[in-house]
């Protein structure tokens, strides 16, 4: 439940954006069309990595309906520096290279050119003329591998980063990273139990069901419009303004409607490629991706391979922690490894902890965010090997958790101290919830696990218009991907004290409200939220000094309570109240349109903390995990729209779900990717899955007016040890690799008898 009972925060209004949705009229990236566009398509590497000896466009620049041919020719080149690219970081010098290949390709799929026509047929025509020349290099492909002394080299200039002495030898080891806290030798040395384990997770794509898509027009003024599919249309700008060498002053980025991003969409791929056609041919410039294209081309999340040792002592206190996390990055630098060593013991209160994590280059796309990048692979492993220790210890799973959770004044292994956190909360919830305190069916088992993701704050505008008929819009510069409409709408309307239906919220493009960084890491509702709580502040004020007018006293005289102008002081019984409307209906008399605005980097993101709940059976026979139960805890700060919350933490564990048991992306000996496409690509379908059941715990975050912490990235932290942790309980057979597919279950099944015999 809420601390503090408010209006409208927590209250479950119909979604703003429903009724487009679903009767069609929402407009998405691909909806977008102008009159006299062209159609572009990327001709895309059929090798994993090759040196590109030449390159012909002739023939497909004169095949008739083609008006431009791009090659990364066209393209200026970047500097080395690196920038934010939502949640992760990424270098220009890569980042051009990512659009197009230039001195080689690096994956299958790796853009080389590509054109713009008339129609897709000849744009696909004109592909099919343009001439590469390639000499075939070897390739790797498994991060383990990619490490190893003799591994083919992607790029001769990277150089180790972390290491001491600087190494001389180009490496596929692009970073070295470490976190130390303690003694982590006289910790072991003090343990009574100690487990190792190593473990393996398979990349796996965000699959959002919206391709990347974009129309891009430039103007012969110099002047460029986009409408894109994105999580941010501001770094879309940022990038394209980089990458073309365009003030951002000429580009202006309008952002469609999102069918799913995830982290996925945090990234350009298409909009430097279509603008650039766009300027060349003096048409605007369609461009959407295949499913194909998004598979092959496209940043999924990193595979990983992490060894994990713990101590404690007999009592189940962990009293030692070492671990070492190898990330895939793709074909550049630039895994979410500085998250995934920060998230994987951040659960825990443990005086000596460990953590190495290495960045490794290999030939697959570059990765992307995707929800708590990072986060979800270390936490396997910890958190599978803490319900080993559990076993070995023959404690409760959320006992030992409890015995050892963090809570506020808890210094992390990666240097913060923990203000208040909810983590033991969530614990209790699912320890006293009805799915816990059930009994487990016959031939069924149960697992738990936790989850951490620490939120951030960042670069946030917004703006408080209030109509002349008394009805307020509120203006931010974030797509909305969970509800944020809703919920800036609702702390707007929480704020001035006016309905709900009175406060409409929009999302403005680049040339209309101030700078946004990206719809990621579960900042919108903190940050972007936190601007508008102030810009809404600013619209009272300038409300105040209105009524002040009206009633010819000074603004001190005034106060906003309930909704309306009140008179205070010694004018308390002068004047009758006025209602927002009434004050807009006389603003032009008074001084004009009023608004408020607001700018901030948010500081004071609340950490998020979930646990997960599993029931699930086995087929002995096939492998086939099918789940019969299954709960999500989180504590949320504040749930200001609770039915979205409730959403999110859904989502997350389906994706988790996904993860732990289908999906992995799949290459063959070729270095192709054998299964780019939903067919052969298995996530989770209605089917698969029981209803997820969600228990909301609000520890509210001090840092924010309505105690708001991001609650969409914890939710698909836990789904991967808890799926993983339950079915080692059911059928004896500990997975430490990812997915657990029914092939590779069913194998394991098979030799576990031999290796008992063993």
């Amino acid at each position: 439940m809420t601390a503090q009972v408010y209006k409208w925060i927590g209250t479950r209004p119909k979604r703003p954006d429903g009724a487009d949705k679903v009767t069609g009229r929402a407009r998405f990236g691909a909806d977008f069309n102008m009159p006299g566009q062209l159609i572009g398509r990327v001709l895309r590497s059929p090798h994993p990595h090759a040196v590109i000896k030449s390159i012909d466009t002739s023939a497909a620049a004169a095949l008739p309906g083609v008006r431009a041919v791009v090659t990364a020719a066209d393209f200026p080149e970047q500097e080395n520096l690196i920038v934010p690219a939502g949640e992760m970081q990424v270098n220009l010098r890569d980042v051009t290279r990512t659009i197009m290949a230039r001195e080689k390709v690096l994956y299958e799929g790796h853009p080389v050119a590509a054109v713009a026509a008339a129609s897709e047929a000849i744009a696909k025509q004109a592909l099919a003329l343009i001439k590469v020349e390639y000499a075939l290099l070897p390739h790797v492909i498994d991060v383990e591998e990619a490490m190893k002394d003799g591994a083919p080299i992607l790029h001769d200039h990277i150089r180790t980063d972390g290491v001491q002495p600087v190494p001389t030898k180009p490496s596929n080891i692009a970073k070295r990273i470490e976190n130390l806290k303690g003694d982590v030798a006289k910790g072991f040395a003090e343990a009574e139990v100690v487990i190792e384990r190593k473990y393996t997770t398979a990349p796996v794509h965000q699959a959002y069901i919206e391709p990347h898509a974009c129309l891009a027009s430039a103007a012969e003024d110099g002047q460029v419009s986009v409408w894109t599919t994105t999580q941010g249309h501001f770094q879309v700008r940022g990038f394209c303004s980089r990458l073309l060498q365009i003030e951002t002053s000429q580009i202006r980025v309008t952002p469609s409607e999102i069918g799913g991003g995830f982290g996925g969409k945090t990234v350009v791929y298409l909009e430097p490629v279509a603008i650039r056609l766009s300027q060349k041919s003096g048409k605007p410039v369609k461009m959407v991706m295949t499913r194909e294209e998004v598979f092959r081309a496209s940043g999924p999340a990193p595979g990983g391979a992490m060894t994990v040792k713990i101590g404690a002592k007999k009592d189940g206190r962990i009293v030692a922690a070492d671990i070492t996390i190898a990330l895939q990055a793709g074909a550049f630098p630039g895994s979410p490894i500085g998250p995934a060593c920060w998230c994987s013991m951040a659960c825990y209160d443990v005086d000596n902890i460990r953590v190495v994590g290495f960045d490794v280059v290999s030939n697959r796309p570059k990765v992307a965010a995707y929800r708590a990048p990072g986060a979800p692979i270390s936490s396997f492993a910890v958190e599978s090997t803490i319900d080993i220790l559990a076993q070995e210890l023959g404690m409760d799973p959320i006992d030992l958790r409890l015995k050892n959770a963090a809570m506020k004044g808890t210094k992390t292994h990666y240097g913060p101290v923990f203000d208040r956190i909810g983590l033991v909360e969530c614990l209790e919830a699912a320890k006293n919830s009805a799915h816990y305190k059930s009994p487990v069916k016959p031939g069924h088992a149960r697992g738990i696990a936790a989850g951490f993701w620490f939120n951030v704050g960042a670069d946030s505008s917004a703006a408080a218009h209030v109509g002349e008929d008394g009805t307020v819009t509120v203006i931010s510069g974030n797509p909305d991907i969970g509800g944020s409409r809703a919920s800036l709408a609702l702390m707007a309307a929480e704020e001035l004290g006016v309905d709900y239906d009175k406060v409409r919220a929009v999302i403005a493009d680049t040339h209309s409200i101030g700078f946004n960084f990206v719809t990621g890491g579960s900042r919108v509702t903190f940050a972007t939220g936190m601007a508008v709580v102030n810009a809404t502040k600013d619209a009272i004020k300038e409300l105040r000094v209105r009524a002040a007018k009206i009633w010819g006293v000074d603004p001190e005289g005034v106060v906003w309570e309930g909704g309306k102008a009140r008179p205070a002081g010694h004018n308390v019984g002068e004047f009758e109240p006025l209602t927002l409307a009434q004050i807009a209906a006389q603003a032009g008399k008074t001084g004009g349109p009023i608004n408020g605005h607001a700018q901030l980097n948010a500081q004071g993101a609340g950490p998020g903390f979930g646990v997960h709940i599993a029931d699930v059976r086995v087929d002995a026979e096939t492998g086939h995990v099918v789940i019969d139960r299954y709960t999500a805890v989180q504590d949320v700060g504040t749930a200001i729209h609770p039915s979205y919350v409730e959403g999110q933490l859904q989502g997350g564990a389906v994706q988790g779900i996904g993860w732990a048991l289908n999906e992995e992306y799949i290459y063959n000996a070729k270095g192709h990717l054998d299964n780019a496409g939903f067919l052969d690509y298995r996530i989770p379908v209605a089917s698969d899955l029981p209803m997820i059941e969600t228990i909301l715990v609000e520890v509210p975050n001090p840092h924010h007016p309505y105690g708001v912490r991001g609650v969409g990235e914890v939710p698909i932290v836990p789904p991967l040890a808890t799926i993983a942790n339950a079915v080692a309980r059911a059928c004896g057979t500990r997975m430490t690799s990812l997915p657990i597919s029914p092939p590779r279950l069913s194998a394991a099944l098979d030799a576990a008898p031999k290796l008992a015999a063993e």
